[in-house]
């Protein structure tokens, strides 16, 4: 069974910085694109960032585009979102999901083409 494991959340003070971890086991992550979702308390889920199999291909949320950097390390089966200059709205539980296609689909923010799912951490930026 394909397990997906997120960390590094916690509270944060605006304007900090905080990088999240993924890391997935029993699927083969050098040949799975990748994506980070996020949902706020009474919002719905939202598409933050998807990288291709190789993390040549980066997309963003148009409003994320700056502040937050996804990356991977397939030698280490690991994900990675960087978040900089963090602001209140961002707090969320943040969730990394894993595909059977090694690309990002064109509707990658609605989730489309992610298979796997973690639990999520949770962020949580003070003002």
């Amino acid at each position: 069974q394909v397990q997906v494991v997120e960390s590094g959340g916690g509270l944060v003070q605006a304007g900090g910085s905080l990088r999240l971890s993924c890391t997935v086991s029993r699927l083969t992550f050098s040949g799975s694109a990748m994506g980070w979702f996020r949902q706020a308390p009474g919002k719905e889920r939202e598409g933050v960032s998807c990288i291709s199999k190789s993390g040549r291909a980066t997309n963003y949320a148009d409003s994320l585009k700056g502040r937050f950097t996804i990356s991977r390390d397939n030698a280490k089966n690991t994900l990675y979102l960087q978040m900089n200059s963090l602001k209140p709205e961002d707090t969320a539980t943040y969730f990394c999901a894993a595909s059977l296609t090694t690309y990002c689909y064109g509707s990658w923010s609605q989730g489309s083409g992610m298979d796997y799912w973690g639990k999520g951490t949770l962020v949580t930026v003070s003002s």
